[in-house]
């Protein structure tokens, strides 16, 4: 399960998974992000704030999202990945060989930054990992 909003006034789609991510949530993005990518031609940025990465319910949800991935990356420009778990600092590292979006990683006392670099404010000085 996902709980996900978009900011329409910065474009920054925020996403959280809370619990085993299900075929359904992606399609849920989908119908926040799509919309806003018609009428804007981009998404300035998707924030994902994980706490624990819950994993997916089953095979479906597993390709659903990597389809959403596949259809989505080449319209967000910046991903901000908020954990304290190493996934972030190797999404930082590896996403950019598989996605066309910057994506940087930030621990999670910087939710707030994160979300300004993700709506396309340069925070080079605040970035530190």
């Amino acid at each position: 399960m996902i709980e996900a909003k978009l900011d329409a006034d910065v474009g920054v789609l925020h996403v959280r998974p809370v619990a085993a991510l299900a075929q359904t949530d992606f399609r849920e993005l989908a119908a926040l992000a799509d919309p806003f990518i018609e009428e804007r031609g981009s998404l300035p940025g998707l924030l994902l704030e994980i706490g624990r990465f819950p994993g997916w319910e089953d095979i479906a949800a597993f390709v659903e999202h990597f389809r959403f991935v596949r259809d989505h990356h080449k319209h967000i420009a910046r991903v901000a990945v908020v954990t304290d778990q190493a996934l972030g600092e190797l999404a930082e590292k590896v996403a950019s060989h598989f996605v066309a979006a910057q994506v940087r990683h930030y621990a999670s006392g910087q939710l707030a930054q994160a979300r300004a670099w993700a709506a396309g404010a340069d925070d080079n000085a605040t970035h530190e990992m």
